[in-house]
């Protein structure tokens, strides 16, 4: 549903929390420039692109020209940022920030970080009007966690005509179940030229066959398209005459495009060590029960897919089997029967393993903001009744938690004071990361490292700082205080309670 231009669906995603990254694995490794999975679907620049690097004196755009770096979603009085957040910092820092975000990481700032790349904001200070770098690593990251949905949004807000955009609306619009749109819109752009991978496919989509086995051996003579490729093209025009031989090798490199034509052919890539965006064709329940439960752990860890819709995967059958990811459906299941059941003593005694399940998938934050409400709202017995506070702790109703309830050890009390926004009492044992956390919220707040980025109108740039460095979980104690400090100073204060509550029950 779209209110007043804006996707209430990404706003939702964006603000409804995503979960924790307890288990990272190797193919969710922050990207460190384009993702490699884009298809090749055009193959020259947009005509409006310059061929001299000079700069001219006068930049002159037509009244409704639109400057992609400004393109947004959501709008400040959504977001509370200020418009001119990205200051006077440079372009390609800003653009390099935003790429080395992590795919997976603390999910405060897997939130936040979504936010700013869906946020409408001026360009920075100095940007040439037709600049796209920043619009476009905006759209790497989300592209690179999995969120197709809000990426695709912010390039129809932006329009899709130039060729950078179009290149990766196409590929997403492939991903989503889209790609007879896509071809449509690729042939009404006259200024894309497709490539022939890209030409065949959508003439095969649109029913010209012929067109498209003629295209096909046309490219093979002049080398324009690869054996590989042309074995993978010839299956998916005439899949019949390869009845009976054995199916392509596995591809751990494949484009969207050859992605897509393995799918129409009924040879569905495995999905482990795939891209996260490749996932998303897992969540159908063509994939089967298995495959949908994998890919839902893994885009609800990188902030994907809302938390809900993870649930729904999770409580669609009865688990048939046992051992990992059945073991932690069956509790989670369990937990939620007695839940919904309203007996508090089956509820208590079903909590800790569901908790200790999600532990084990990081699914911690996920779980909070979906049954924390109701949790608190539950008569629990014996220690449930402290889990039950922790699991609120991590959700959105923090600080009712705190002000609600009576903590029961130092602990509690010290996790009760951060919610509030208050100085904790920092006792003998408190651990070096509770000392870091407890320094942030001293009253006053201690100087900061970021504060020349501030004097410099740098804010933004400082915040992607700020938010890398909290994201791993796992930097030292003076750049944690000092992140945190931050977001506190220039008024983030639920992002910096969220982030400090996480770092502290997520490590225990």
């Amino acid at each position: 549903m779209w209110i007043n231009g804006v996707n209430l669906w990404v706003i939702a995603c964006v603000f409804g929390g995503v979960a924790a990254a307890q288990e990272i694995n190797t193919s969710d490794l922050p990207p460190l420039g384009t993702p490699d999975w884009l298809s090749d679907t055009i193959t020259r620049p947009h005509a409006n692109i310059a061929t001299d690097a000079s700069i001219p004196a006068i930049t002159v755009l037509p009244l409704d020209a639109i400057q992609l770096d400004a393109v947004g979603l959501l709008p400040s009085s959504i977001t509370g940022l200020p418009a001119d957040l990205w200051g006077a910092s440079e372009t390609a820092t800003l653009a390099a920030l935003m790429r080395a975000q992590p795919v997976q990481g603390l999910p405060a700032m897997q939130s936040f970080t979504q936010t700013l790349a869906l946020a409408e904001l001026a360009p920075p200070q100095g940007a040439s009007p037709e600049g796209s770098d920043l619009f476009l690593a905006r759209l790497d990251m989300l592209l690179t966690r999995g969120a197709l949905d809000p990426a695709q949004a912010l390039m129809e807000r932006a329009g899709p005509t130039a060729p950078a955009v179009f290149r990766r609306w196409f590929d997403v619009s492939l991903l989503t179940d889209r790609a007879t749109r896509a071809c449509a819109a690729m042939n009404a752009n006259p200024d894309i030229a497709p490539t022939l991978p890209a030409q065949i496919f959508c003439l095969a989509r649109g029913g010209d066959w012929p067109a498209a086995a003629l295209l096909l051996g046309t490219g093979e003579a002049l080398g324009q398209i690869s054996e590989d490729e042309g074995d993978l093209i010839a299956r998916f025009l005439d899949p019949e005459l390869f009845e009976g031989e054995p199916p392509l090798p596995p591809d751990a490199n494949l484009t969207a495009l050859e992605f897509q034509m393995r799918m129409a052919i009924a040879e569905r890539p495995d999905s482990t060590g795939l891209p996260l965006a490749f996932v998303h064709a897992d969540l159908s329940v063509l994939a089967g029960w298995r495959a949908q439960l994998d890919a839902a752990e893994r885009l609800t860890r990188s902030g994907a897919i809302a938390p809900q819709q993870w649930l729904a995967i999770y409580t669609a059958q009865a688990p048939s089997a046992s051992g990992a990811v059945w073991d932690r459906v069956a509790a989670v299941q369990a937990f939620d029967a007695a839940l919904l059941a309203g007996d508090p003593v089956e509820t208590s005694r079903r909590l800790v393993p569901a908790w200790d399940a999600m532990g084990a998938a990081g699914l911690q934050v996920a779980f909070a903001d979906i049954y924390a409400d109701r949790l608190l709202r539950t008569p629990l017995v014996g220690d449930a009744g402290i889990l039950a506070r922790q699991v609120g702790l991590l959700s959105p109703i923090y600080e009712e938690v705190a002000q609600s309830a009576v903590p029961q050890d130092a602990d509690e009390r010290f996790a009760f004071a951060i919610a509030r926004g208050l100085p904790p009492d920092v006792v003998p044992g408190t651990s070096v990361l509770g000392r870091a956390v407890a320094a942030a919220f001293a009253d006053p707040l201690p100087s900061h490292r970021y504060a020349s980025y501030q004097q410099e109108n740098r804010l933004g740039e400082a915040l992607l700082r700020a938010a890398q460095t909290l994201a791993s979980g796992s930097a030292d104690a003076d750049d944690t205080t000092d992140a945190l400090v931050l977001f506190r100073a220039v008024g983030l204060e639920d992002i910096a309670r969220r982030a400090a509550l996480q770092l502290l029950l997520l490590e225990n």
